[in-house]
């Protein structure tokens, strides 16, 4: 058999971490289907209570936005040998989802100082904690494997330049970001 034609087909197969990758983001995608689905369901109910989303949230859309793209030019950069280069970006990308948990938790204080709690009468912003709090610990998630991989970087252990771990991780935040955009779209519409 032609070496080549082998080659070709195990190229074509989807890498056993990427597929499981695919398989958690479909059950992720359901659970918050699930949750903003309830949402629209309860918010038709008498005694549901909106709530207006704190200016910070803004702020942290911006920083998973701006770690999107930094993820974006470290995978580049991986791929090209750019390890100096690599590095800074995951740097940064890891900086940036750090300081988009920390602007969540402002966020969240001052919805609860703005009296939006879990007593009382059900509404939007006790589903908005749910939601974006489980959000935020699918980026918890995402910081500490970034910086995982960077100390890797840093110590060296990235001998190969096998590239499938950094695309994982890449479309891992990739994912969560556009999970956060389209949450932050949800409750502005319908919050």
């Amino acid at each position: 058999m032609n070496t080549s034609i082998v080659s070709e087909q195990q190229h074509r197969k989807l890498h056993p971490h990427k597929f499981a990758l695919w398989v958690a983001i479909a059950s992720i995608l359901m659970m918050f289907a699930g949750l903003t689905s309830a949402f629209i369901v309860k918010s038709n109910q008498a005694g549901w209570r909106t709530f207006v989303l704190p200016n910070i949230f803004w702020v942290s859309t911006v920083l998973i936005l701006a770690s999107s793209l930094t993820m974006l030019m470290a995978i580049k950069a991986f791929k090209s040998r750019g390890m100096g280069q690599y590095r800074g970006l995951l740097g940064i990308t890891f900086l940036l989802g750090a300081a988009f948990v920390i602007c969540q938790v402002i966020g969240f204080n001052q919805l609860w100082n703005n009296n939006v709690q879990f007593k009382g009468a059900s509404g939007a912003g006790q589903f908005f904690y749910a939601i974006a709090g489980l959000h935020a610990v699918h980026v918890i998630g995402g910081v500490i494997a970034l910086l995982v991989i960077f100390l890797k970087s840093i110590a060296g252990k990235t001998k190969s330049y096998d590239a499938v771990p950094v695309e994982v991780m890449g479309m891992y935040w990739h994912f969560v970001d556009l999970l956060w955009l389209y949450l932050m779209i949800f409750f502005i519409i319908l919050g």
